[in-house]
This record gives structure tokens, sequence and C-alpha cells, in this order.
């Protein structure tokens, strides 16, 4: 993917499977929510991986180990091993492993995944600032992540131990919603420290980095459902990209992309990995897609026509990027939306 600003989802004649050669998935709110199987996924997957697609699942959740993952995605039907799974706990491993001596002492705040990733890397995870680390880590330790803990991370940081974040996304979706992610935790010791971690996770050049060292994709496609992390940690690897809105990113806060925010193709599910995508042509002052024009006014996106709503959202997104160019575009777009049910 070139860097140069995105102004139109692009068309692809062939299905996603067999134009690249691995998929770098994004599991929650792409795979499966709540730790159950969204819908299409399971059956997608296994259509994708039998014309030959290589499937790789990338996650900014540093807390389960590769095993535990694979375990999970086995027990949802989809059949993976521990090699298929990267995390950003092992982003951050390696990026530790490169700055200080082999079998160094690393604080630890956060969970087994950690822990794994870093003894995979030769390091000795510690638990206390006292422990002498030459670094702290922190990571989603789950909701049960003792308070103590970011006191500790809070000592050793103070003290001017390096500081290092597997990600830090704000929230993590959950069963029973949105709950806090490590992006909160990290800066509650920000806060009490002054200090700024180094971080590995999406979408920082360390896990693009991880991914496919350990993948070895030539011709990926990152697919996920959020716009900060999946779709800008593509734009950051110059890869290309698909957002599927089975999770957090709604048609609004996708007309409102900002360029590093814009994904390649956009689809309802993971169903798209399995089809072309259709073009979004120039039509007049405006674009086409399928049935639907879309046009941007002084105020507001104008959508005209009929037929399959991701096509107008598609023709939306042509209008609404090339608007705002290299800023994020402002125009109401809720009219539009609400007529394709988005």
């Amino acid at each position: 993917m070139s860097q140069s600003v995105r102004t139109r989802p692009e068309g692809s004649g062939r299905p996603l499977s067999e134009a690249y050669d691995t998929a770098l998935l994004d599991l929650d709110g792409v795979v499966y929510a709540g730790g159950e199987a969204i819908a299409h996924a399971v059956d997608s997957l296994a259509v994708a991986r039998a014309e030959g697609m290589h499937l790789a699942y990338v996650t900014n959740n540093a807390l389960r180990t590769p095993d535990t993952v694979a375990g999970h995605l086995t027990e949802l039907g989809i059949p993976t091993g521990a090699g298929d799974v990267i995390t950003s706990a092992q982003a951050v491993a390696r990026l530790i492993s490169e700055q200080v001596p082999a079998g160094a002492k690393v604080l630890v705040i956060g969970g087994e995944g950690l822990r794994v990733a870093l003894r995979e890397r030769g390091l000795t995870p510690v638990e206390s600032a006292d422990d002498d680390p030459v670094a702290v880590v922190q990571g989603y330790g789950g909701p049960d992540l003792a308070w103590g803990r970011f006191a500790e991370a809070s000592y050793a940081v103070a003290r001017g131990v390096p500081w290092f974040a597997s990600n830090t996304d704000l929230t993590i979706p959950s069963g029973r919603g949105i709950a806090p992610g490590n992006g909160a935790a990290v800066e509650v010791v920000r806060i009490a420290t002054g200090a700024e971690p180094q971080v590995a996770g999406k979408p920082l050049p360390p896990m693009h980095k991880e991914t496919i060292l350990r993948t070895g994709a030539e011709r990926p496609l990152v697919v996920g459902d959020r716009l900060d992390t999946d779709i800008e940690g593509a734009f950051n690897g110059e890869v290309d990209s698909l957002l599927v809105l089975t999770g957090v990113t709604d048609g609004a806060l996708l007309l409102a992309a900002p360029p590093q925010h814009r994904p390649t193709y956009v689809d309802a599910d993971l169903r798209g990995l399995l089809t072309g995508q259709p073009e979004v042509t120039e039509a007049g002052d405006g674009f086409r897609c399928g049935g639907w024009t879309a046009t941007a006014g002084a105020e507001r996106l104008e959508l005209t026509g009929d037929g399959e709503p991701l096509d107008g959202l598609r023709a939306l997104c042509a209008a609404a990027w090339t608007a705002a160019g290299e800023g994020a575009c402002t125009l109401d777009g809720g009219k539009a939306l609400a007529r394709l049910g988005l």
C-alpha cells in the first residue's frame, strides 16, 4: 500500500483470500466477541484456509499465552496452533531483549502471557521493584489485577528503570460491554511517575515486525475492527487492510477517518475475505459504488440510489475522504448512514 493519501476504498477483481497470501487477523471484534465466535467467522476462515490462505491471529491482549489463544480458537471450530498466534507480549519481549543483557530481570505487571514471552527471549520475570529489575513491562492483567501492582511499577520507574508497555489500548471488549484496557493501566503509572513507556503493540512498528518475522508473510492483509490499532498498524507497516464492521468501528467513525485510519477495503464481516471488492468510481461531482452515488455538500454528505448498503457506505467513504483530504471529514453523514441502516 502506498503512503499517499487514500481517498476511497479500493476494489479487487479477485477474492481477497486469493489476492493475499496471509490474513493477519485481530481477534476481539473480528473472530470472536465475549469469547463466542462472531457470525460467519468460523465458516469464512475455514474456506479461506482451504483455498490456501495462511491465517495468523494478531492480538494486543498480552494476558493469554499463544497456547491458550490457540486452544480457545480450536474450541470455537477454528483449528489453530500456537505458532499461528502473535501477541503484543511477544513483541514487547523482543523489544526489551534488544536493549538488556541476556537473562536480565524484568519486573512484570500483567499476566502469564508476559511471563511466557519474556522467558522465550531468555529474560527472567520478577515480581518486585526490590528484585533489582533492569526493566519494567506492563501488559493487560485481567480485571482482577491488584492495585498494588501499579504501585510496584511506579516505584521502579521512579528510580529510573526503563519502562515498557505491551500496548496502550484504552479499552477492551468484554461479554458485558467495554472495559478499561492496558492503556488505562499505563496512565496510572504515567500519572504517578511522569515517565513515558516504550510501546510495542499495534499500531506501532515493533508489533508489525514481530508479526512478519513469525509468519513470513509476503503479501499480508491486516483484518481488524479498530481504526486506531488495526488499520493504523497496517498503514504504518505499509500493507493493505480490511475493516470489518463486527466490532467497535461504525459508519460515522469510518467516514471521519483521517488518512492513517482509512482501510483499503470495507466489509460487513469475515465473509469479505472470500469475495472480490466492488470498485468505487467517480460520477460527476460524486462517487458511485453499486447502485449508490455519494456527494459532499457544503454541510453534509448526500446519498442517492439504492442497492446493497455496504456499497452505499463505500461510496460515502470516497466522498468523505476526498472532501477531507489529509484531515478528518466533519460533514454530517447521519442522514445518509440512517438510510443505509448503518
